[in-house]
């Protein structure tokens, strides 16, 4: 629990400056990412909680060809490479969050919690993210 509060903590003071930015550049893009993730994240969570069917093989790959696919945004200028990382971030981030509620329904043990919250925390994180690279673009 320790690590996990420790964790949040880290995590809040490296976002932190980022929102900051954004909010005095446009605080419209942070509400309205709020608001879809937060739809996002129950809706897809809702269908990862209702299922039945095993969802821990999905996306094995997605992740790290995502981190690759970014790496090369770094380097090669692709039209659009942003809002394309940011829409596939939000493909493999549903599937994520239907696996994580998933394993939130299934989960016996207490002992998995932090991991779970750790976990789903992550997962919005990511999702806010993207939606605020989505919501903030100027076009």
């Amino acid at each position: 629990m320790t690590l996990l509060a420790a964790f949040g903590l880290l995590v809040g003071l490296a976002t932190a400056p980022v929102l900051a930015t954004y909010a005095g550049a446009d605080p419209r893009a942070l509400w309205q990412a709020g608001g879809a993730t937060a739809l996002f994240v129950a809706g897809f969570g809702a269908v990862g909680y209702a299922t039945r069917r095993d969802l821990a093989k999905i996306g094995f790959w997605a992740l790290p060809a995502l981190i690759v696919f970014g790496l090369v945004l770094v380097f090669v200028d692709i039209p659009d490479g942003d809002l394309i990382y940011s829409i596939l971030g939000l493909v493999i981030f549903a599937g994520l969050t239907m696996v994580d509620f998933q394993r939130l329904r299934r989960s016996t043990d207490i002992d998995s919690a932090p991991l779970l919250a750790a976990s789903i925390f992550l997962d919005v994180l990511n999702v806010f993210l993207f939606f605020t690279q989505i919501f903030s673009r100027n076009d």
